[in-house]
């Protein structure tokens, strides 16, 4: 995306941190966006830096239990040079989320050039087969690299099932026995039904991958709360 940022990871941290504290933000969301400020016909005048960091600091969102998805035809296209970028021109996926709110659903699987699933407007997918847990493949379906999907594809390990990634069809979607979406705001969220249809449901398999995905965020916490003593 051509963003200058010449902030480290440690400086950043510090600065996120001191907004954590101001705020009393120590069980909220925490939102970061950086921000190019140079190059294209509409730079402001003087401007100075390259980027600027943005972050803000909001309450948790309830999700409930489950969520009902809908369909969107050709919501990626893995071939874009931008497939897989998180950007801050979010239009296209606000535009699905509320039509989805409209037809009575709560998020939309977007479907690539190909019509294989890629990920939701602001959730990756997974779907449970058997003794494998799959998500769409980065390079075959177009989708984001999520923070969480990467916990569960590097980090967490259930014995008994193994996490991988696969692309795969609506249909092999619909015939799972437990589809669920992650994200850094749910965590790992049951999926009830697609399009009115309800799904499969092994929350037995579900429970056990979000006993250990609890039991590494509890750790990374913990050691990330031993590094600042330290420090200290």
């Amino acid at each position: 995306m051509r963003v200058p940022f010449g902030a480290s990871a440690d400086r950043l941290e510090r600065d996120l941190l001191k907004l954590v504290e101001a705020n009393q933000a120590f069980n909220a969301t925490l939102r970061v966006a950086v921000v190019r400020n140079r190059g294209g016909q509409f730079e402001g005048p003087g401007m100075e830096r390259g980027a600027d960091v943005i972050a803000f600091t909001a309450d948790l969102t309830q999700w409930g239990s489950e969520v009902s998805l809908m369909y969107g035809a050709h919501g990626r296209d893995s071939a874009s040079p931008f497939a897989g970028t998180k950007v801050t021109s979010w239009s296209q996926n606000l535009c699905w989320n509320e039509e989805a709110h409209e037809r009575g659903f709560d998020e939309v699987i977007l479907l690539n050039q190909d019509g294989q699933v890629s990920e939701c407007t602001s959730a990756n997918i997974f779907a449970v087969r058997g003794a494998e847990v799959w998500t769409p493949t980065l390079a075959g379906s177009g989708c984001l690299a999520g923070v969480t999907r990467a916990v569960l594809l590097e980090e967490v390990r259930v014995p008994g099932l193994d996490i991988i990634e696969r692309d795969f069809t609506p249909r092999e979607l619909e015939q799972a026995d437990q589809v669920f979406i992650t994200s850094t705001t749910r965590d790992l969220l049951a999926v009830g039904a697609v399009e009115g249809r309800k799904l499969q449901c092994n929350r037995a398999v579900l429970g056990r991958l979000l006993d250990a995905f609890h039991q590494y965020q509890n750790s990374y916490v913990a050691a990330r709360d031993n590094k600042r003593e330290a420090v200290r």
